[in-house]
């Protein structure tokens, strides 16, 4: 007599519960083409948040996986920024950028002109709407890498940013709690201001748009309309092509007829109307020198400080009309006073140059 056992995912079955295996409906494969999607995009991101918040922004490599969105909301740690991204063209389904409050907190002060070190890590009404346009940045910039590396347009909605406080006051209709989802983790780090993790959320139908796309097995759902060079129609019986010789039309040659050229004895001189801007004021500057030096070494300077410019004691002066150069010249003191006696006038050819 042979016993029979059921096996672990049979009895889950019977009871009505998805395997871990089911769990996860997309492939090594898949995994790796969104995730590879996934770093490039956050990439740009994240130098788009560089750029907002003047700070460096690291992200490392991602993390995938493929879990139900119940267990997303879970093990996320509550409160939490989520940007709800909808596609528009190119591609569709939904996005979630996902992100704590502390690090929301602090990227809403250092875009309001802070140091990023805040007690109270909180998000009143004004650091939502900075924390919403740098994540809209963010996405915007993310949704451009990725048109470049599918090689088509995508266009998305503008993007819903909301706060979750509670876990039971999380409803987001366009993903059920138990469908599977696809996770992109990185963590996030702000020059010692931010040490985090910052998440991307894809449906399912997303990944495997995208993984087709990646992997040449796009099919357009238009059909496409292949436009043939018209031919000539056949007949059942073949006639012979006579060839008509058109007489060619005589062409009359005629001699154009110009007025006769006469001496311009009139003065050709343009009127000077000069004497209508004698009275625009112009800021007249003179330049002794100009040096670079880094924030450390200017808030170093104190009395008695001396900077070193990058001219020589002998070398002419940079005179400068509304902030062109058109002369050099030298220093005087005249009655007391600084002055400035012109040596050099530039030429056509280099105040030209010197507009570029």
């Amino acid at each position: 007599m042979s016993e029979n056992f059921l096996s672990q995912e049979e009895i889950d079955a019977l009871l009505g519960k998805k395997s871990k295996v089911d769990e996860c409906v997309i492939g090594d494969v898949e995994k790796d083409i969104i995730g590879e999607v996934g770093n490039i995009s956050m990439s740009t991101a994240a130098t788009t948040l560089s750029s907002i918040i003047n700070h460096k922004v690291l992200i490392t490599t991602p993390r995938v996986s493929c879990i139900p969105f119940r267990q997303v909301i879970d093990e996320c740690d509550i409160p939490k920024v989520v940007a709800s991204i909808k596609f528009k063209q190119g591609l569709m389904g939904n996005n979630l950028l996902m992100m704590d409050v502390p690090d929301a907190s602090i990227i809403a002060d250092l875009m309001m002109g802070g140091n990023g070190i805040v007690e109270n890590k909180s998000l009143g009404e004004l650091e939502m709407s900075a924390v919403a346009e740098a994540m809209n940045q963010m996405i915007g910039s993310a949704s451009t890498a990725m048109a470049t590396m599918l090689g088509k347009p995508i266009d998305i909605l503008p993007p819903d940013v909301t706060l979750w406080d509670k876990s039971e006051n999380i409803k987001f209709d366009e993903i059920g709690l138990d469908k599977s989802i696809c996770k992109i983790a990185f963590d996030l780090d702000v020059e010692g201001l931010i040490q985090s993790e910052i998440m991307q959320i894809f449906n399912i139908e997303t990944v495997d748009e995208i993984s087709k796309i990646m992997m040449g097995d796009n099919q357009s759902s238009e059909p496409v309309i292949q436009e043939e060079p018209a031919s000539e129609p056949v007949s059942s019986y073949s006639q012979p092509v006579h060839t008509v010789e058109v007489p060619a039309e005589k062409v009359i040659v005629q001699k154009p007829m110009f007025d006769k050229l006469t001496p311009n004895t009139e003065d050709r001189k343009s009127p000077r109307n000069l004497d209508l801007i004698l009275d625009v004021p112009l800021e007249f500057s003179v330049v002794l020198g100009k040096t670079r030096k880094t924030i450390k070494d200017i808030l170093s300077f104190g009395n008695g400080s001396v900077v070193e410019l990058d001219k020589l004691a002998d070398e002419p002066l940079e005179i400068y009309v509304n902030g062109k150069l058109i002369a050099q010249g030298e220093v005087v003191v005249i009655n007391e006073n600084f002055g400035i006696r012109i040596t050099n006038i530039m030429s056509k050819e280099q105040r030209v140059q010197n507009l570029k």
